[in-house]
């Protein structure tokens, strides 16, 4: 008769590990790597530092390659550089954007001296540091806002944009030359009312640079792969080599992405708007011309996932079973563009921001909620984590950044009334499915503020021009070439 083997606790796994090392038998990479993916330390995360500068809302930070600086941006229009361990400012220019700054993220290979930007404004800006300030020059832009930018894997010159007139573009820093790649449509006629997707995110394969994936105002996230692309424009490189969507999903016209996330084993992070985050491996995808009337799914999938089975169409029940993407829910996302990421030397978790102002965090192997953090009084809508140790940065409608270490003595326990702090639905993003309801939604628009990624009411007026003629950049030109130095500018 076998006798049940104990589990180790975590500390003896950890004496366990130092001994494996000490003695040749664990090598200091995956010693490095276990210890950074160690469930006792995200218990152990607490704020250890607040980076405050910024006079508005920070839509976006992140990390350079080597991690010792962290680079945010604002609606105050300015990008900041900092030496997150001291909460120094290294750094701190004008973006050249005549708006809110949603993205700023810093060129590989660079030196740390070669950032891009996009922005409310729909420009995307390359910002140059030398030792006599800061020039920044007009790339390109977009008719409306733009949300996303995404950097070639190891290239100090190549980045993809997105915005919310559906257009992809695919930019080259040796020529400062921005191609257009397409405009996203909806994925069938029936949808006349959109005449594009706005999209929110694009996100890079780092196994495979050339496939890229993007979402926004519809159910489906789709993915491109580059090669098909012909430069002299002799194909139709809008036609996605593949459709992701849960198959509950297919056909529901309330629900949009905001976040998107590659995982280092090449899964895709998916979160949606008023609805969960979810993660796909590539044998999920529904093909280059997927079905929209016909969902994938049956009702006993839906059980699978915590859903209500009496919410499935008809059509639902009568197609063949396919693979479901792993679910994570506790966090509500409805009132910005909040972002989603992996965290972990081996994408080994999932970490998200909420509406209630907390950082979650869930294993990615079966979806269990295993941290829930006190972060902001109001939304989180970005977090970063470290590129090589247990470190993540938090930022959102408040005016400063959170940089999080495992410093506690003791292990957090898990919330028991999480529930409790959920805010109501009351969605930002564009769910009008006829003409009618596209005329309520501008006049919700008119007369309300929401809260939208940090941006402040007065966005909300120019918003009637970005959905009826995405153009409300027309006025906000610049020029191509600027001296971004100003007074309060801090070099190190």
């Amino acid at each position: 008769m076998m006798r049940n083997k104990r589990a180790r606790t975590s500390v003896h796994k950890a004496v366990v590990d130092v001994w494996q090392r000490e003695v040749g038998e664990l090598s200091t990479r995956n010693f490095a790597n276990r210890l950074a993916a160690s469930k006792d330390l995200l218990l152990r995360l607490e704020i250890y530092k607040k980076l405050e500068k910024h006079r508005g809302c920070v839509n976006t930070v992140s990390f350079n390659a080597d991690g010792n600086i962290l680079v945010s941006g604002s609606d105050d229009k300015r990008v900041i550089l900092w030496d997150w361990e001291t909460g120094r400012v290294k750094l701190s220019f004008h973006s050249g954007h005549v708006s809110n700054v949603f993205q700023a993220k810093i060129m590989p290979y660079t030196d740390d001296r070669s950032l891009v930007t996009c922005a409310a404004d729909g420009q995307v800006r390359h910002a140059q540091i030398s030792e006599r300030g800061v020039k920044t020059r007009l790339l390109a832009t977009h008719q409306g806002r733009a949300h996303k930018l995404a950097i070639e894997p190891g290239s100090p010159h190549v980045f993809y944009t997105c915005g919310e007139d559906g257009l992809v573009q695919h930019i080259d820093l040796r020529t400062a030359a921005a191609t257009e790649l397409f405009t996203c449509p909806p994925i069938d006629d029936s949808r006349a009312f959109m005449p594009v997707v706005n999209l929110n995110a694009i996100a890079i394969d780092p196994r495979n640079p050339n496939l890229f994936a993007i979402a926004g105002s519809d159910e489906y996230t789709r993915l491109y792969d580059i090669r098909k692309y012909k430069w002299d424009g002799s194909t139709d490189f809008g036609q996605p080599t593949d459709y992701f969507c849960p198959p509950h999903l297919i056909g529901d016209n309330h629900v949009g992405i905001t976040g998107l996330a590659f995982s280092y084993q090449s899964e895709l992070l998916v979160s949606y708007n008023d609805e969960f985050i979810y993660l796909f491996t590539r044998d999920m995808g529904l093909g280059p011309n997927p079905v929209p009337s016909s969902p994938l799914s049956a009702c006993s999938e839906a059980s699978e996932m915590g859903l209500d089975p009496s919410a499935m169409s008809a059509s639902a029940m009568e197609t063949d079973v396919k693979a479901i993407p792993q679910v994570y829910k506790g966090h509500r996302n409805c009132k910005t563009v909040k972002g989603v990421s992996f965290f972990g030397p081996k994408s080994d978790y999932v970490v998200s921001g909420s509406d209630c102002g907390r950082i979650f965090i869930w294993k990615k192997k079966g979806g269990e909620l295993i941290r829930v953090m006190e972060a902001d009084k109001r939304v989180v809508n970005c977090i970063e984590s470290h590129p090589h140790i247990t470190v993540l940065a938090s930022s959102g409608i408040e005016k400063d950044i959170k940089i999080w270490t495992p410093k506690a003595i003791d292990k957090a326990p898990l919330p028991t009334n999480i529930e409790k702090f959920k805010p109501k639905p009351g969605g930002w993003m564009y769910r009008v499915t006829t003409p009618q309801d596209l005329m309520l939604h501008l006049f919700s628009l008119r007369h309300g503020s929401p809260e939208r990624n940090g941006e402040n009411s007065s966005v909300a007026g120019r918003e009637l021009v970005q959905l009826m003629l995405f153009n409300a950049n027309s006025d906000a030109s610049s020029d191509d070439e600027g001296d971004a130095s100003g007074p309060e500018d801090l070099f190190s």
